[in-house]
């Protein structure tokens, strides 16, 4: 049986007609269990030879003879079959209810609805009776399985019991049929190769398909067919049997068992009888002839109850739940059973029956609806029971070693979940896809994120309550498939994305969503877990929408942030720095523009849609804030700086008194350091007076918008729908590497302008005449006479911000050179006691310029500025022993190692002041006086010139 059920290539399936009076079927059936006979014998044929094996064997067990009722007496309840009423007692062992329709109508007894149900004739059922009755009368009694009944009924039946030529050859040639298909193709004891009787009763056989056999009376080739039946039906495993076998062989027996299970079916509604215990008992009587048993009845009547399910539309939930309830005693009797005949049609009914389950369950989203949802507990129930009585009791019983330590319960559900799941995925993808061919495809997957969050919902309260009593986790399940394979379609996404888009922001935001809702589902769904939900979520890798928006806005950022550099760059070259070409309020238009570019680009960044602005406006503004520093550094390179453009002091000398200081034409002997220009601007205007104006005015204009924007930045994260106030206050988005540029650039600017203006513009007047030869004869005024308009150019120039910082510079740069030119001024200068008056006269005067301008200068400012030159004056006035004695003094003290002879040159204090020897030494280098020559001459040998 084993060998032919595995090498069965073809099954006979239920295509084949149904019954007489069978239930119209509003679905296909399951295709049968059972291998293909082989031989040409219809449904038709089994469902006759089934009923005439009943009828036998009801007459052989029965308490009363059979007796025979002639047709024209017959009526519905004469051809009895000697079995109890029909009760309805058995369908209560099935969970089933009995029919709420009426009996009136229905067959008085359980041998007549079994007649009926089988779509026998009553002259059919009258002819099988009087056959047996002359089969009876010569062979009294033997029981029926000790007969061969095709053969009895040959020979008892003539033409002439037949009403028509064609219908008794017709059952002349089903006979011989069974006769092969029992004795030859299928019989219980495998035949050899070289066995005579079956190659004698073949050749007969044949013989008899080509009319060339006469039957109906004991004749020579009926006595040669006898002999050559019985040879062959007598063989049998127990040698002490007196039975015959020619309807036990499999799967003939099961091929005409499951026509007798037909009468346990009604033939209106396909439900089952309200008589069903006493059919069944009918139908037991032939177990001994069939090589039935009660677990073989089990296997095959729960294919039959499931067969009418699927055969009914699957509509009627009770056959269903009677299955799962006979399936239970599949399952115990699969466990104490280890006959591998048994298995063999244990795995190809259970195959059937899982095969059709699973083929809904692995796609049950397009199975189950509102509308049947009832029934998936039902035939998941079955499906996951066929699927372990497989996996446990028949792999592993018969294929050692190939079962997998697995729990097969879970394993399926899982199977199911993941199967549908990723079949429902596949389908919401075509539908979005077809329905939205002509949108932009990047949006299509956000509306599919969507979708499958509908989806993940539907599951979640649908078809994980149901399936949680097999898996505690199938939502998570669900969720992680899906997680899955929405996560396949955003890789191939984010693959293809090279820049950072309001289209590709929105599905990165719409996957993170669908992510939040997925997880939140696994999370709920394994909170009673053991891990609660740990070893779920870490099959859902995170699709990072976040970072993948961060490294794409992140992008999007050095990219804006690059042009803006090297457009800085290029604007820089082609600046004037001049205030005329500029606009009225004197600062250059290439600040402007960045700085307009930067607002441009802070509005795209808070247009883009995505939930972290301000986690990544830090990027942003630092990008900002690294060009504008940059810019400002290029504002102000090439400009000059204190150190490069303060004069370099000269050599000390000592006066040369009663000489003549200078000769005509003789300049003072100061090595100025003149400040260069600015390479990427046009020389002499970008660092005239007007032009350095204009960069301080563009560092303060961009210093006075870095404000505006810090304010513009807060106010556009305040007003975002992820803004939280304390977040704002807490981010690092205050331009400060650009504002310290600032405020450092503005005041090197005005230190190098008014430094400038001072040695460069005005050294003619200053260093270079002012107290030359006499101080009498070249004094202050020509340095107040060009202070005047360049202080009326910084008033029309530079910003009123500005303004004060610049000229504060300028006169400290005012007061440092007139400093110089009484400390460092060179052998062309010289100076007495009485010239006190006239110098602190001049330094009234040039105090006095700032304090009268415009407005005036705040006397506190004047004061600071100045009081370097306050504190200096009175060593003008000290007469030069005192100085030499203080000089000593302090020397003496700073260089406890000194002769009396020969002091150390003092070097130049970062500040000139009274008590500093370097410069009580250059007072004495410039005083006009026989004592302080001796003393410089013995001390440091100065020379009277350079």
């Amino acid at each position: 049986m084993a060998r032919l059920f595995r090498h069965s290539s073809s099954s006979c399936h239920s295509s084949d007609l149904p019954a007489a009076g069978a239930a119209t079927s509003s679905s296909p059936p399951l295709p049968s269990p059972f291998p293909d006979l082989g031989v040409a014998l219809s449904d038709a044929d089994l469902r006759t030879t089934a009923y005439e094996l009943l009828v036998a064997a009801s007459r052989a067990t029965g308490a009363k003879p059979l007796t025979y009722i002639p047709q024209s007496a017959s009526t519905s309840s004469s051809s009895t079959l000697q079995t109890t009423t029909a009760s309805g007692n058995g369908k209560g062992a099935l969970g089933l209810r009995p029919s709420a329709s009426s009996n009136d109508g229905r067959p008085a007894t359980a041998a007549e609805l079994v007649r009926v149900r089988m779509g026998v004739t009553e002259q059919a059922d009258a002819r099988i009776r009087r056959g047996l009755l002359r089969i009876a009368a010569g062979q009294l009694g033997r029981r029926a399985e000790s007969m061969v009944l095709p053969l009895e009924f040959l020979q008892k039946f003539k033409a002439s019991d037949f009403p028509d030529p064609l219908e008794y050859q017709a059952w002349q040639t089903r006979n011989f049929k069974l006769l092969e298909a029992g004795l030859l193709v299928h019989p219980l004891v495998p035949l050899k190769k070289s066995d005579i009787s079956a190659q004698r009763l073949h050749q007969i056989i044949h013989e008899a398909y080509d009319g060339q056999l006469e039957t109906g009376r004991n004749s020579e080739s009926m006595q040669r067919l006898r002999r050559a039946v019985m040879s062959l039906a007598c063989r049998s495993l127990d040698e002490a049997s007196d039975e015959c076998h020619w309807a036990d062989g499999f799967p003939l027996n099961l091929h005409i068992y499951k026509m007798l299970l037909e009468a346990c079916f009604n033939g209106g509604d396909g439900t089952v009888v309200d008589e069903i215990g006493e059919v069944v008992e009918l139908l037991k009587k032939t177990w001994v002839i069939l090589g039935v048993n009660r677990m073989l009845h089990n296997l095959c009547f729960n294919w039959a109850l499931f067969n009418h399910f699927v055969m009914l539309g699957q509509a009627d939930n009770e056959l269903l739940s009677a299955t799962e309830n006979l399936l239970v005693e599949v399952a115990k009797d699969a466990k104490i059973t280890k006959d591998p005949d048994y298995c063999d049609v244990l795995s190809s009914t259970l195959s059937s029956i899982m095969g059709w389950t699973e083929k809904r369950l692995l796609a049950y989203h397009e199975t189950f609806n509102t509308s049947n949802i009832y029934t998936m507990q039902d035939i998941v129930s079955i499906g996951i029971s066929t699927a372990k009585i497989l996996v446990e009791d028949v792999s592993y019983e018969y294929c050692p070693g190939t079962k997998e330590e697995t729990d097969v319960v879970r394993s399926r559900i899982e199977t199911y979940i993941r199967s549908s799941l990723r079949t429902a995925f596949s389908q919401k993808m075509e539908e979005v896809y077809s329905k939205r061919s002509s949108r932009n495809p990047t949006l299509i997957l956000s509306i599919l994120a969507k979708e499958i969050g509908d989806l993940a919902t539907k599951e979640k309260n649908m078809y994980s309550p149901i399936l949680k009593k097999w898996h505690p986790l199938a939502a998570g399940v669900a969720v992680v498939t899906l997680h899955a394979c929405f996560g396949n379609e955003l890789k191939q996404f984010i693959v293809r994305l090279t820049e950072l888009t309001l289209d590709t922001a929105e599905v990165l935001k719409a996957a993170d969503n669908l992510e939040k809702v997925l997880v939140h589902i696994a999370v709920a769904d394994s909170v009673d877990s053991d891990d609660g939900g740990k070893s779920l979520v870490s099959e859902m890798p995170p699709y990072e929408a976040g970072t993948v928006i961060a490294n794409l806005v992140k992008a999007w950022v050095k990219e804006r942030v690059d042009k803006l550099k090297g457009w800085a760059d290029q604007n820089l070259q082609q600046e004037t720095w001049n205030p005329k070409a500029n606009n009225r309020d004197s600062f250059a238009p290439s600040s402007m523009e960045m700085l307009h570019i930067i607002d441009e680009t802070l509005d795209a960044f808070f247009q883009l849609p995505i939930p972290m602005h301000s986690t990544l406006l830090p990027d942003l503004t630092a990008g900002f804030d690294a060009c504008l520093k940059y810019y400002v550094s290029k504002v102000k390179s090439g400009c000059g700086t204190r150190s490069t453009l303060f004069p370099q002091l000269p050599h000390l000398t000592r006066c040369d008194v009663g000489s003549k200081l200078f000769k005509k034409k003789e300049k003072p002997q100061f090595l100025v350091k003149r400040g260069s220009q600015v390479g990427s601007t046009t020389g002499n205007e970008a660092s005239s007076l007007p032009g350095l104006c204009v960069r301080i005015n563009t560092l303060n204009y961009i210093q006075n918008e870095l404000e505006n924007l810090d304010k513009k930045m807060k106010t556009c994260l305040q007003l975002g729908e992820w803004a939280q106030s304390d977040t704002v206050d807490g981010l690092n988005i205050n331009f400060e590497l650009s504002k310290a540029a600032c405020q450092e650039g503005i005041r090197q600017l005005c230190e190098t302008t008014a430094y400038k203006v001072i040695f460069n513009d005005l050294n003619h007047v200053l260093l270079d005449t002012l107290y030359v030869g006499s101080p009498a004869s070249n004094r202050i005024m020509p340095v107040l006479r060009e202070l005047g308009p360049i202080l009326r150019i910084i008033s029309a120039t530079v910003h009123s911000r500005m303004r004060n910082s610049l000229i504060t510079a300028l006169m400290k740069a005012s007061f440092d050179g007139f400093l110089l030119v009484l400390l460092a001024g060179g052998p062309t200068r010289a100076f007495s006691c009485q010239d006190y008056q006239i110098i602190e006269d001049d330094f009234r005067a040039l105090r006095g310029l700032y304090l009268a301008y415009g407005d005036g200068v705040a006397e506190e400012l004047v004061g600071k500025a100045s009081s370097e030159v306050k504190n200096i004056l009175p060593l003008l006035r000290t007469d030069t022993e005192t100085l030499i004695g203080r000089f000593k003094q302090i020397i003496s003290e700073s260089y406890e190692s000194t002769t009396k002879s020969r002091f150390p040159i003092p070097p130049v204090p970062v500040q000139w002041s009274p008590n500093n020897p370097n410069t009580i030494l250059r007072v004495l280098c410039y005083r006009n006086d026989e004592a302080a020559t001796k003393f410089l001459k013995k001390t440091y040998d100065l020379p009277k010139t350079l």
